[in-house]
């Protein structure tokens, strides 16, 4: 039975880049994938037009990474965005866009996956699809890899790239958690990352509205726990859209019992600017109703919602007491849900939580426990912002496995 020097499971971002680069360097590589197809998730990923990278420095990279921002240093030094657009800009045409998101020119990710296709057809790398792994053992120096089937493998060394949690139809079911606690790694909790809110109140009424310019905030005990500024839409149960996304991953962690999503729909506004801007307005406004005013102020189908939410009579502007502008003037700088919790797990666009970084080398991604064993990709405890970063670190890790992999 031939010996490999290095078996990866998994095809996604990261085991393609190091069979890619490990092949290159001369490495005898098998890549092996339980789906029809390589890069099945990378299919879906910026929905469906692949956000392949973020145009942007190595410091905007490791600012935007949540989780193992210190550890990715050296692999994102390695092999940075900028190589990342070169080595695909020999197959495929690209475009960044606004937030210097990246994306193939025609706006299909099957050509993102068509290109690391023939990627790994050129550098000699060997792809076995529809083979699930079952077991890894090692016995010396080499790695038994036992598949569906009964098919066996060996290799000297082998590269967990199996993905996390989300998105189990794409084959991310955690299978790498399994193989890597056999190994005695410890695995940090999964969480989902990057992921919608749902809040305790009934909001089906308001699903679809798409709120910008407004800043959200996540405060529990009278502590902020996470706040950003940006756009958001109503859901059929909770929040979503760019902050609150940003915001789930930033509060993934945190017990959210009792936990408060404070809305402020006038951020650039102070408390006293609206009160001037109230005594002004109302004198324009005296015969028109609340309904009518409230306007002018909040996209219209919110109106009724905040009018009931505040127990406002839809009375004339020219009856609106003092009590009354300062309730107006805190349902539109603290317009408040309690959240219930994060969405299920298969929402979320990215894992957080995986293989305990301490237990791996940020250089090569090798194991510190078992030498050989390398691990790249989502199945780290590695996670970051939208905007291409996460697929970034991904390209990054697979490549820093593929250029440190020994050759027998």
């Amino acid at each position: 039975m031939m010996i490999y020097d290095l078996i990866i499971i998994g095809a996604g971002a990261s085991g393609c880049m190091a069979g890619i680069q490990a092949s290159r360097k001369g490495a005898s590589v098998l890549l092996l994938e339980k789906n029809e197809k390589i890069g099945k998730k990378i299919y879906i990923t910026g929905k469906g037009r692949c956000n392949l990278t973020n145009n942007s420095d190595i410091e905007t990279h490791l600012n935007n990474t949540i989780r193992g921002s210190k550890f990715m240093n050296s692999a994102i030094r390695q092999f940075d965005a900028q190589s990342t657009m070169e080595l695909f800009e020999s197959y495929v045409d690209l475009k960044t866009e606004h937030g210097n998101r990246v994306f193939p020119l025609s706006d299909k990710s099957s050509d993102i996956i068509s290109a690391l296709s023939k990627m790994l057809k050129n550098s000699g790398c060997e792809v076995k699809l529809n083979t699930t792994v079952e077991s890894i053992t090692k016995q010396g120096d080499i790695f038994n890899i036992l598949c569906s089937n009964d098919i066996k493998y060996q290799a000297y060394s082998v590269l967990i790239a199996t993905g996390g949690k989300s998105y189990s139809a794409t084959g991310s079911t955690g299978d790498g958690y399994k193989f890597a606690k056999t190994f005695g790694h410890n695995i940090v909790d999964i969480k989902p990352a990057l992921i919608p809110i749902i809040v305790k109140e009934n909001v089906k009424q308001l699903e679809g509205l798409s709120l910008k310019f407004v800043e959200a905030s996540v405060v529990k005990s009278g502590k902020t726990l996470a706040k950003e500024f940006g756009e958001m839409l109503f859901t059929d149960n909770g929040v979503s859209g760019p902050i609150i996304l940003t915001i789930s991953s930033q509060i993934n962690r945190e017990d959210l019992t009792n936990a408060k999503l404070i809305i402020d729909f006038k951020p650039k506004l102070s408390v006293e600017m609206l009160e001037t801007k109230f005594l002004r307005e109302f004198e324009e406004y005296a015969k028109k109703n609340l309904s009518t005013y409230l306007k002018t102020l909040l996209p219209s189908s919110l109106v009724p919602y905040f009018i009931n939410k505040f127990k406002f009579v839809d009375k004339k502007i020219s009856e609106m007491t003092k009590t009354d502008r300062n309730i107006l003037i805190n349902g539109l700088k603290k317009f408040d849900l309690s959240i219930k919790m994060l969405d299920n797990i298969e929402k979320a666009i990215i894992t957080s939580g995986g293989v305990d970084l301490k237990e791996v080398s940020p250089k090569t991604f090798e194991s510190k426990l078992v030498p050989n064993l390398y691990f790249a990709g989502e199945v780290l405890d590695i996670d970051a912002l939208t905007g291409g970063f996460n697929l970034q670190i991904a390209f990054s890790s697979g490549y820093a496995v593929g250029n440190s992999v020994r050759l027998k």
